[in-house]
């Protein structure tokens, strides 16, 4: 390929041949060919519009928590959102703008020391404004009574809250290097996805409510104790790997097929969460792919569920 060598030279943070497996959770993954971080809609503008005349592929990263890259690597250039420029945030009566590569955390904090509630959900989730949005991060959890979309789970209602719930507004570039505001109204939010994946979000707006900061420290605590109970952050992964189906946790089918310690190399199924693929410390993309190909060839024949990988596959 002739890819725009002089451009990218002139961008403060590009990289070559950069380790995937340095930035993603999961730590796998081999080089990323450019590893670019714009330092604002400028810059990423006029990279986004060169990789486009010369068919040069892109995609952008966030915290790599939800992506399992190739052991080869990814041809191309590869977007990350990390300079001041996009990890701007600020709060006003009900609302807080925050760039794309905030990280939930920082947004969490954010709307706690304003005292606004509603965002106390994303605690623990280790991903960025961007990322989050993308996917329709969120949380599902076993109540009696449900606030949002919900399912039910034998005597039990799952809630479900996501980050689509609360965003009014997100700024957008598109491919073509256009930029744009879709209204709440043009967004499009389901479980695990969203509209935005056809675009660079650059910044976004969420709608949020006054509420006593103590009561809001507790429900941080609520929700990060949650996931110390639930989920294992023992060794590295990318979280869940499948999306649960309807009315369905795709963790307890995984554990009823008995796949809980099951290894390929150093990946190995979670024996406190089996819908947790974890890194022993030298584990392989290909690792993982088999894994994953075993879980979803062992649920279908016994239970006759084609589960779907929540994760990104960057091969």
């Amino acid at each position: 390929m002739n890819y725009p060598l002089g451009l990218l030279e002139r961008i403060n943070g590009v990289k070559f041949n950069e380790p995937l497996a340095e930035h993603t959770t999961f730590k796998i993954g081999g080089p990323a060919e450019f590893w670019v971080e714009p330092q604002d809609t400028a810059e990423l503008n006029s990279l986004i519009k060169a990789a486009k005349n010369k068919n040069i592929p892109i995609l952008v990263i966030g915290a790599g928590s939800n992506i399992l890259c190739a052991d080869s690597g990814i041809k191309g250039i590869v977007i990350s959102l990390n300079s001041d420029y996009f990890k701007k945030i600020e709060a006003k009566k009900d609302e807080i703008l925050c760039g794309a590569g905030v990280r939930l955390a920082s947004l969490v904090e954010k709307a706690h020391a304003f005292a606004l509630g509603g965002i106390e959900f994303l605690s623990g989730i280790p991903g960025t404004v961007g990322g989050a949005l993308t996917m329709n991060a969120g949380i599902s959890e076993n109540v009696r009574v449900s606030e949002c979309q919900s399912v039910r789970e034998g005597k039990k209602i799952r809630k479900i809250r996501s980050i689509g719930d609360i965003v009014e507004e997100v700024s957008v570039m598109d491919y073509a290097g256009n930029i744009m505001t879709l209204k709440r109204k043009e967004l499009d939010f389901s479980y695990r996805r969203s509209n935005l994946s056809d675009y660079v979000i650059l910044d976004a707006n969420f709608k949020l409510f006054k509420k006593d900061k103590e009561e809001i420290k507790n429900e941080i605590n609520k929700y990060l104790d949650y996931r110390k109970r639930t989920q294992d952050i023992s060794s590295p992964s990318a979280g869940c790997i499948f999306k649960n189906p309807p009315q369905e946790s795709s963790g307890r089918l995984i554990d009823l097929c008995g796949l809980k310690g099951k290894s390929i190399g150093d990946a190995f199924i979670s024996l406190k969460h089996a819908n947790f693929i974890l890194n022993k410390g030298r584990a392989k993309a290909e690792d993982v792919l088999g894994l994953i190909t075993l879980v979803k060839r062992e649920v279908k024949v016994r239970f006759g569920v084609d589960l779907e990988p929540e994760i990104k596959i960057w091969q």
